[in-house]
């Protein structure tokens, strides 16, 4: 099938937003317990409640104290279980925000118990405006739920609607933040549905023209966005839809859906996830068909709203990428759902972003930051290059060479220099190990297969460390509070990582750390600490901290770990568990590291440097013919006068003196530094005042880097120090538009710069 013309950059931000919910699949959700059918929208009960919420956080204290006295129990001396405050002229259940009276007395009786109101909120007496407003946010939502769930008329919904109810009230007696209770957190497939439809237009599409690849991105991410606000139909639908599908596979993601992704809309005190990023392949297989017949009946329905240019590509080209998009969703070979994808286009990774943008009040440093409609690339001949930027033509055809399996064969994976993971990897992909963290509750019913694998855990750690005592292994890996990193091979287990975390001190402490004899030196114990800090990343605990053996010691080491501890003593003293003998060890996480695959990207990393290398070499390579002076009765010459030893003569002047060079180039820094517009560029950009800033620059640059670099003899070549200098006033060129104040600093800045150059001879004047 030959491939579809997409033209220029202009195009529909995407239809149906704002339209009416259409029943229980559909464009636009509506609000829980709804049903689809009262056509609010998300957006309408959004308001509606952020508007009550907003009234309620106004209102006086004595006001908020009655609000929370109803759901907070009864704090009075003797047993006492009322379990929340009851007016003696209750108002309609659930209590309404808009049915208080004017004045609130503390020392009224609760119909229930007969304790006063104050009874109840003793504990709130000493709270902070800001908690008190948290937990006023969740009563809203309590409230809201428990509407929703006498509302529902679908038996699933009902349930999640009131497991949340449950959820969210013992929040508020707790006076804890809602954390959903689950074996399985986000995200629950990899690569995501965002992370495949983004490996889709880069593997069918990079080879386009950028404003032709700029359209492509724009259908993908209307699509994506779609996806985000579809209502999925309920099992029950399904099942009379698709009676031969997979029903409690999709009954498991629809529950997530809902939890996670559909509820938190309305109920923003749950965590919200994007249902692109926290589901994969099987949830858009489950609705792809239906989604995209209903997209492009709209679309053909409402083609008389739409503008004549904007109707071409909606009529004409999404309709082709919907169906080239579906052969990859429904292929079983597609490459895009692979986990090691590897992206080679112009640019990197196509960044398609379909997460609400929410308005920044931080002032970049370098400028505003630009508009979400602006595009985040620039056409690359409009892009100027640095000194020693390599041409992005040529790195997309050495990545052609370095992912095309004729090239590199499989076999070459396992070479004598293979990463330590290596054969770990190519296991679980091939499904013969698995890694699952479990852990034991007092809570829930005990799964059988959970606890089975509890105790070969607890064998597999009795077995290998023989000096712990075998009732304390078993008394921690059955302990609520520790999880278990469990590696499954054959359905048994055969090693794992015990560890407990505390999320208030911002660290995470290993227990145990162990693979059986028989399965070790195969890269498993990698593997598993490599899994481990990925699933650490995904719950933003960065430092892990361990008391190491002098077996142990080296194991950590290759891990990351070290002595000098970066968590500050005070977080971790009486929390850790101390070991006699044993040493204290760290490891801080990097979350821009994808753990599991870093060797992956590192070996290719290092296959694209060597291959262009070897294209420079090959293009240098010129044999010169041989001296023929010495004939001639010459017994010397100058070394630079034979041929190829210097291949170019010009008027840029090299100092061969490393010691000159380190003081003219500190001469031209400290001049920079001091000049009245170079105070924008003195020190990196913070991610807390400029939250894009890295997402768009993707090799930042400024002064104390360079003072830095300076001061380690890092610029052995004037080349090197012109490159970063040139580095700082392109980024910030390509961040900030020509109007800032950035912009001109920067122009001003290099126009000084390059005096300065041309003032100590290092370029011709």
């Amino acid at each position: 099938t030959a491939e579809p013309s997409f033209p220029g950059p202009a195009l529909a931000a995407g239809f149906g937003q704002g339209s009416p919910a259409i029943g229980a699949a559909g464009l636009v959700p509506a609000a829980p317990g709804a049903g689809g059918t009262e056509g609010s929208g998300a957006a309408g009960g959004s308001a509606r409640i952020a508007a009550k919420k907003a009234q309620l956080h106004s209102s006086p204290r004595p006001k908020k104290l009655e609000k929370l006295g109803v759901y907070s129990s009864c704090k009075a001396e003797g047993p006492c279980k009322c379990n929340g405050w009851k007016s003696q002229n209750p108002p309609p259940t659930p209590p309404q925000t808009d049915q208080q009276t004017n004045t609130v007395n503390l020392q009224e009786p609760c119909r229930s118990c007969s304790h006063t109101l104050g009874d109840h909120v003793t504990h709130l007496e000493h709270v902070s405006e800001e908690e008190m407003n948290r937990l006023l946010g969740i009563v809203l939502d309590v409230e809201y739920l428990y509407t929703c769930v006498h509302k529902e008329e679908d038996a699933d919904t009902k349930q999640v609607y009131f497991s949340l109810f449950k959820l969210l009230r013992k929040s508020i007696l707790q006076m804890g933040k809602p954390m959903l209770e689950a074996q399985e957190t986000p995200p629950f497939e990899k690569p995501s549905i965002e992370q495949g439809v983004n490996n889709f237009v880069q593997y069918k599409f990079s080879h386009l023209p950028s404003k032709e690849r700029q359209t492509i991105m724009e259908l993908a991410k209307m699509f994506l966005n779609q996806i985000n606000y579809w209502q999925l139909e309920t099992p029950s639908q399904r099942r009379q839809r698709v009676p031969n599908d997979d029903a409690a596979g999709y009954k498991a993601n629809y529950t997530r859906w809902l939890c996670y992704c559909n509820a938190p809309q309305f109920c923003d005190s749950l965590p919200r996830y994007e249902t692109t990023q926290i589901f994969g392949r099987t949830l858009l297989r489950s609705v792809f068909t239906v989604m995209r017949k209903q997209l492009l009946e709209q679309a053909r329905q409402e083609k008389d709203k739409l503008p004549p240019e904007k109707r071409t590509l909606i009529l004409t080209h999404f309709p082709k990428f919907l169906s080239m998009l579906e052969e990859e969703v429904y292929s079983h070979s597609s490459p895009i759902w692979s986990q090691d994808f590897l992206v080679g286009a112009a640019g990197g990774q196509i960044p398609i972003h379909t997460g609400k943008t929410h308005p920044h009040t931080h002032t970049p440093v370098l400028g505003e930051k630009r508009k979400a409609s602006e595009p985040l690339h620039h056409e690359e001949n409009k892009r100027p290059r640095i000194l020693g930027d390599i041409p992005m033509d040529l790195i997309n055809e050495v990545m052609a060479t370095i992912t095309d399996p004729v090239a590199i064969p499989e076999t070459s994976l396992l070479s004598a220099h293979s990463a330590r993971d290596e054969a770990a990897r190519l296991e679980e992909r091939r499904g013969v190990i698995e890694f699952h963290v479990i852990g034991n509750s007092l809570s829930q019913k005990p799964n059988k297969r959970i606890l089975m694998w509890l105790v070969g855990l607890q064998n597999v750690f009795s077995h290998q460390l023989p000096r712990m005592p075998k009732e304390y292994i078993t008394r921690l890996v059955f302990d609520p509070k520790h999880k278990t990193l469990s590696l499954i091979k054959d359905g048994r287990v055969i090693g794992g990582i015990c560890f407990r975390m505390f999320p208030s001190q911002g660290f995470t402490e290993i227990v145990f750390c162990a693979v059986t004899s028989n399965e070790q030196v195969k890269g498993y114990g990698t593997h598993l600490m490599n899994h481990l800090k990925e699933y650490h990343i995904k719950h933003e605990i960065l430092n892990f901290l361990t008391y190491a053996d002098e077996y142990a010691i080296g194991y950590f080491k290759k891990q990351g770990f070290s002595k000098d501890i970066k968590v500050p003593k005070a977080k971790y003293v009486g929390y850790i568990k101390d070991y006699e003998g044993a040493t204290l060890m760290g490891c801080e996480l990097n979350p821009s590291i994808p753990y599991t695959e870093f060797s992956v990207i590192i070996k290719k990393q290092k296959e694209i440097i060597k291959k262009l290398i070897e294209r420079k070499q090959a293009q240098i390579r010129k044999v010169y013919p041989g001296l023929s002076c010495f004939k001639d009765g010459v017994r010397q010459i100058p070394i630079e006068s034979i041929p190829g030893i210097r291949t170019r003569a010009g008027n840029q002047k090299e100092l061969k003196d490393p010691d000159q060079l380190y003081s003219t180039l500190k001469n031209i820094l400290q001049h920079v530094k001091s000049h009245q517009n170079a105070w924008p560029f003195m020190e990196p950009v913070k991610k807390t005042e400029a939250p894009g800033y890295y997402q768009v620059i993707r090799f930042p640059m400024d002064l104390k880097t360079m003072s830095e670099r300076l001061k380690s003899r890092y610029y052995t070549t004037r080349k090197l120090f012109m490159a970063d200098m040139q580095r700082i006033v392109t980024n910030c060129r390509e961040y900030n538009p020509p109007e800032s104040e950035y912009y001109k600093c920067a122009n001003i800045l290099e126009k000084f710069f390059y005096t300065k150059i041309k003032e100590a001879g290092l370029i011709e004047k």
